[in-house]
């Protein structure tokens, strides 16, 4: 018997089921190809563009270069912060080093939040695809069981075929967690190296501009 036939032999709960396990694998497996792209694409737009900033004689010529590698960059949101300009409001005052700490503050936490994005989907999928399953796979016995008592009879043949339907929900469960929880995991490791490095350059950049200014 094909998916399709259990499919369309199910009731209204197994076919909501079915249908809720498939948009959260798609969903799932669109964050998971989306974000390899995206942190792939960030761990070198931050090695790159860090090391331009470094190289460069100014904060003008850095920004430059930033803008034509990339004007998506995850640094440029801080380069651009940090030129900080005069102001009589309460954002002006504090002096110069209060002014970069919330700015670049403000800045990172932006950007964090960009490499953040479908982080909770997966985490989301991971843990509950299992008990979605399980649900259709309780429900199809619990129909299974009320079937053989409406017969009258228990054979093997009654019992394994039902049973067997049942539990292809348990499976399809886990086949919807395991790369979610799995890349949830990887991905995880990955957004904190990027995260640590933009931490270390904001700082960096704070302590920089604020020397700078009381020269």
């Amino acid at each position: 018997m094909s998916l399709a036939q259990l499919f369309w032999q199910g009731d209204a709960l197994t076919r909501g089921v079915a249908l809720l396990l498939l948009a959260m694998s798609v969903a799932s497996w669109v964050v998971i190809l989306w974000k390899s792209w995206l942190l792939q694409r960030a761990s070198v737009d931050v090695a790159r563009c860090v090391a331009a900033f470094w190289q460069s004689r100014n904060v003008a010529e850095a920004l430059q270069k930033i803008q034509s590698f990339d004007r998506e960059a995850l640094v440029l949101p801080m380069v651009v912060a940090s030129k900080i300009e005069a102001s009589d409001t309460l954002a002006g005052a504090g002096g110069v080093p209060t002014q970069l700490t919330r700015v670049l503050r403000g800045a990172l936490q932006t950007t964090l939040i960009k490499l953040q994005h479908g982080q909770v989907l997966l985490a989301t999928v991971g843990a509950t695809a299992p008990f979605v399953g399980l649900l259709g796979t309780v429900w199809g016995i619990y129909h299974a069981l009320i079937g053989i008592a409406s017969a009258g009879q228990v054979t093997i043949d009654r019992i394994s075929g039902p049973v067997g339907e049942s539990l292809i929900m348990t499976a399809a469960g886990l086949a919807v967690a395991i790369p979610a929880v799995l890349a949830y995991n990887v991905m995880g490791r990955v957004v904190a190296r990027i995260e640590a490095e933009l931490e270390g350059f904001a700082r960096d950049l704070r302590e920089l501009l604020a020397h700078k200014e009381s020269a």
